[in-house]
């Protein structure tokens, strides 16, 4: 048995992540989410010199090297201060070189994607749609009892060999001959999760307790919700392959449609604002010279 890998819940560090299940935040109304949500094309290395350009002003000094994060961040922010120029939310400046944003110029860019970017305000309907689609992430005070086996993936495993004798334990403990004694054996004979030295019970674990694929297959599957038994197939995670039980369930509490109406209505709003920005994005970007570096970019006009 090797226990040098870490599993889920119950004291191994694959647990106590936040199940990012829901899309809460996913956008935030302001000019920093805006210059994020043109990153989706960065290169992954390093950028050097010479200095990428927007309409002919260097994003940063001949010969400094970026991250390519921060280098679209870079981009992002100088389409955005050059728009506001444009519609006079910021004063004209005769720069050769992108200047530093303070705080009074990143506020009057929010009130500029304010105005350019309204939030559109989602109906009764589509509130009531995303609800009946998506009950499991609404439940409140769920948690399961389980136990489990890790077949970790580390540096240098032969990760064929390990499907294979992850699926070998799975069958053995699917066949009508399994003794209910069975998993807890297989768990301390093959678990890398320091949870093997119990037989593999994690006890009780809620979503926050899991990494978000964990949670996703346990808690939030909307066809069968809340998973229950031994697992029919294997689940996949960052942390490797897992053979999982459920032994007990709590399924808390489902709250009603009116008691989380506005936090839908949030939700969906700020879904719809990041859409919208990443879409005035693109459209500045193909709207403009941009020289050196590559920029998600859309050929429409922007609406006046």
């Amino acid at each position: 048995m090797n226990t040098n890998e870490s599993g889920c819940g119950g004291g191994c560090t694959c647990g106590g992540q936040q199940a990012a299940m829901t899309d809460d935040g996913q956008a935030a109304v302001s000019m920093d989410d805006a210059m994020a949500a043109l990153a989706a094309c960065s290169p992954a290395a390093g950028v050097a010199a010479p200095a990428p350009t927007i309409n002919g002003v260097a994003l940063h000094v001949d010969g400094a090297i970026y991250d390519s994060e921060d280098l679209h961040e870079l981009a992002c922010a100088e389409l955005l201060r050059q728009r506001a120029v444009e519609l006079g939310y910021l004063p004209a400046m005769d720069v050769r070189l992108a200047p530093l944003l303070d705080d009074d110029a990143k506020l009057s860019i929010d009130a500029m994607l304010d105005a350019e970017v309204p939030a559109k305000d989602p109906t009764d309907d589509e509130c009531r749609r995303h609800y009946d689609a998506n009950l499991p992430q609404f439940r409140v005070g769920q948690s399961l009892k389980l136990r489990h086996i890790l077949f970790a993936v580390t540096a240098g495993v032969d990760v064929q060999r390990l499907i294979r004798r992850a699926e070998d334990a799975l069958h053995e403990l699917t066949a009508k001959t399994a003794s209910p004694e069975r998993f807890a054996q297989l768990a301390v004979e093959l678990s890398n999760c320091p949870s093997s030295t119990s037989g593999g019970e994690l006890g009780w674990i809620t979503p926050q307790d899991l990494s978000p694929e964990l949670a996703r297959e346990l808690f939030y599957k909307p066809e069968t919700g809340l998973a229950h038994g031994l697992q029919p197939r294997l689940i996949h995670s960052r942390f490797g392959l897992h053979i999982i039980e459920v032994t007990e369930q709590n399924p808390g509490r489902l709250p009603t449609f009116d008691e989380v109406r506005d936090q839908i209505a949030m939700r969906l709003t700020l879904r719809s604002r990041a859409t919208a920005l990443g879409q005035y994005l693109r459209l500045l970007a193909g709207g403009a010279e941009v020289i050196g570096i590559e920029l998600a970019a859309e050929r429409s006009p922007l609406v006046q």
